[in-house]
């Protein structure tokens, strides 16, 4: 209880998406608790984590110079055995769990007057809109956002009762309830934990809100002009040139500039602009406010602006045109297929050139390019017009298809521009630096083009839009023989807003999958120190991949490499349409699974399949080579591995991840879905986390196997606490990193 680590102001303490491995107790200093525009300020005494659940569920970084005790639990029999052997502790962890949920609850309550106010003030602005033209006869402009509006509808809720609880025991009896609490562990724990279940539910309320409010903030006023502001805006400039008084116009988009303030999620430039327009805008001189997507020829802007000329750009509406006009769209006769191949092909060209540009100016795009850039629209027809305008309503929400490990494709090629990510592998399995190579060695460039090359970030973009690109937004549309790269009405069964992945829905698939199959992002990483007496030593560490977007409404995922370079140390990537009306949740099962085998090959080299090497890959193939001569399988058994198999068109890895799938979806709940000998295999190496285990260790079936992997984990934990003392004895530090390691014996 005595470790404390300090972290200077400005630092992250932890990341949204860390595991909730030990808590961190403020002795000094403090934390700002981030959630996009909100944040709550943790001072002395609050404890991180507590409340937080499995994963931390948003940025904590410190708000000045701090100092934090470590605290190592992370559950209720954690808190149990620290406040039994630390009865000071007792009235610190429960005051803190008391005073934490209440800040917020203060700020769900908070974020429940935005949320409502947001969505009444739209709805009386709109009405008073419409009304106001039928009064005045002027034109009523067309506004499909309207359409998908409405109020939020809440998952996880907090009733009023709740708050109001909070309040009374804060202010009036807080000193009494805890003099009754802390008398015993268990009803301190208890209070403690009541209070975590809550705080998890209050926060997982507030991440809704947070989501509603930037998603339907530009119905307000957004940078796109489709908005309720700028519906005031063309009623000043229709009155003005009419000669008629707009002081009541003017009154309301001041009031939703007043609103904008309030509500506190638009930046100080959107502000700036509104205030502008209300204070000393000429709305006599002023043409339409607003773009209408549907009146707007997209192709057209887009092909300007990456430099083509009007003959060119006739001749892809002209494909485009023949294209829509087919009786057959998703036809594979010779026509379809002839347009489709030339579309496609002119698209990315187009892709390609616009996105130069693009990163070269260094200014935000405009909506109808970030449309192209990221959803792959360019044609309003081709979309269909209430999908095209919800397409350019969501141009103001892409930070939720962005996080630190989640990227739309046009992010991606962005961050290979600026050299902050390497492109990915090509179909021949080369690297980009190995590509060069090759064009060398067979006479295509010179050495010193080939140097010059590896610098060039352009070539770079060049590689990843022939070679990634072209191929993951096909693969991931699902239908190959009739993809098309322009997005297609007919691609969208559902909504947009339904079908959007989004970097939460991403998030909350991979943290499914953690909590079962607690291994699955693990990697073995080399830590050594030999002055202190580590020369070599493989310790885990958790390895999130990176997830790309792909500009199209598909139905497969696929996982693109098993590690980013040459070293099983950096960070997978997964490749996910945009938008689906799959299960997203299962589809990243099936791409874990593909992980999970691929990245044992990777590690176990050329002994990927040698049975003497024990692996995941060496036993699973073993045992699917020889399945015919195995014993303890049934004839019945065997006959359906023999299916399976061909169903698989003999890919032993395609037959694991089906096996991985099952023992996700079935075998963690004890169903059983696998034969002896892959539960087995799949026991030893995608092992479930120790609830799980635990809940199962029952069965007759997982007992031997999990009690083996109960008796592995604590022989790897003695050895490390003894090399960790002797490693600190010598004056080494316990990193963070190898505290992970030793967390991972426990998981």
């Amino acid at each position: 209880m005595n470790n404390v680590i300090s972290v200077k102001a400005g630092e992250e303490v932890v990341k949204k998406q860390d595991k909730v491995v030990e808590w961190y107790l403020i002795q000094e200093g403090s934390v700002v608790r981030k959630f996009a525009f909100e944040q709550v300020v943790m001072r002395k005494n609050s404890i991180i984590g507590i409340l937080d659940g499995d994963w931390y569920k948003s940025d904590y970084v410190a708000n000045e110079d701090t100092k934090l005790i470590v605290i190592p639990g992370k559950d209720a029999n954690d808190l149990h055995k620290i406040l039994a052997e630390h009865e000071n502790f007792r009235p610190i962890f429960l005051r803190t769990a008391i005073e934490q949920r209440h800040q917020m609850l203060c700020l769900y309550a908070s974020l429940r007057k935005k949320t409502n106010l947001l969505h009444s003030v739209v709805e009386e602005l709109y009405e008073e809109y419409r009304s106001t033209c039928g009064k005045m006869l002027l034109d009523e402009q067309e506004f499909s956002h309207i359409e998908a509006f409405e109020a939020i509808n809440m998952k996880h809720r907090v009733e009023n009762w709740e708050i109001s609880n909070s309040n009374c025991l804060v202010r009036e009896y807080l000193r009494d309830y805890m003099q009754l609490m802390i008398r015993d562990d268990s009803l301190c724990v208890g209070a403690i934990m009541e209070a975590s279940a809550q705080m998890i539910r209050v926060t997982n309320g507030i991440t809704e809100m947070v989501h509603y409010l930037q998603y339907n903030k530009d119905i307000l006023f957004s940078d796109t002009r489709d908005d309720i502001f700028h519906l005031f805006f063309d009623l000043a400039v229709q009155l003005s040139k009419k000669k008629q008084d707009i002081a009541n116009v003017k009154g309301r988009m001041t009031y939703v500039t007043d609103v904008m303030k309030n509500l506190g999620i638009y930046d100080e430039k959107q502000i700036k602009e509104a205030e502008g327009i209300c204070e000393g805008y000429d709305f006599e001189k002023a043409s339409e406010g607003r773009i209408n997507i549907t009146k707007e020829d997209c192709t057209a802007f887009i092909m300007e602006y990456a430099g083509y000329d009007t003959e060119v750009i006739r001749h892809f509406k002209g494909l485009l045109e023949s294209y829509r006009s087919l009786p057959d769209m998703l036809s594979t006769d010779d026509e379809a297929r002839k347009l489709r191949k030339e579309i496609s092909n002119i698209f990315y060209e187009v892709y390609e050139k616009a996105f130069m540009r693009s990163v070269e100016e260094l200014l935000r795009p405009s909506p109808i390019l970030l449309m192209f850039f990221n959803f792959g629209v360019m044609d309003v027809q081709m979309a269909g017009e209430e999908n095209a305008n919800a397409l350019y309503n969501l141009t103001d929400s892409l930070g939720r298809f962005q996080s630190e490990h989640v990227f739309t494709i046009y992010e991606w090629l962005k961050c290979i521009y600026r050299g902050e990510k390497e492109p990915c592998r090509n179909e021949f399995d080369q690297d980009f630096n190995a590509y060069l190579l090759e064009l060398k060695r067979q006479g295509d460039i010179t050495e010193q083009q080939m140097t010059e090359m590896k610098q060039d970030t352009k070539k770079k973009v060049e590689f990843e839009i022939n070679n990634m690109f072209k191929l993951a937004n096909r693969v991931t549309y699902g239908r190959v023989t009739t993809f098309c790269p322009v997005i297609m009405e007919e691609d969208f069964i559902n909504t947009v807003e339904r079908m959007a992945v989004t970097e939460e829905r991403i998030e909350n698939a991979i943290n499914k999958v953690r909590r079962v199959d607690y291994s699955a992002l693990y990697h073995d990483v080399l830590f050594s120190d030999p002055e202190k007496g580590i020369n070599q030593e493989w310790i885990k560490k958790e390895i999130l991949p990176d997830v790309i977007l792909m500009p199209n409404a598909g139905v497969r995922a696929q996982m693109w490499q098993e590690a980013s370079g040459v070293k099983s140390d950096t960070p997978a990537r997964f490749i996910f349409p945009i938008f689906t009306a799959a299960d997203v949740d299962e589809m990243m099962v099936e791409t874990i699974g593909r992980y999970r085998w691929e990245i044992c090959r990777k590690v176990q080299g050329v002994y990927w399949n040698d049975i003497s090497e024990k692996s995941l890959t060496a036993e699973y193939c073993d045992y699917i080579q020889f399945y015919r001569k195995n014993s303890e399988l049934s004839a019945d058994t065997k006959e359906k591995i023999k299916i399976a198999l061909a169903r698989a068109r003999n890919s032993y890895r395609e037959v694991f991840v089906k096996d991985y799938q099952a023992w996700m979806k079935y075998e963690s709940q004890g169903s059983f879905r696998l034969t002896k000998v892959a539960r087995n295999i799949l026991a030893k190496y995608c092992p479930f986390a120790k609830e799980i285990r635990d809940g199962l260790l029952s069965n007759p079936q997982y007992q031997a196997v999990f009690r083996k992997v109960d008796i592995d984990n604590q022989k790897r934990e003695q050895r490390l606490v003894s090399l960790y003392n002797k490693y600190e004895a010598a004056g080494g530090e316990i990193t963070p990193e190898l505290k992970e390691n030793l967390r991972f014996c426990k998981l």
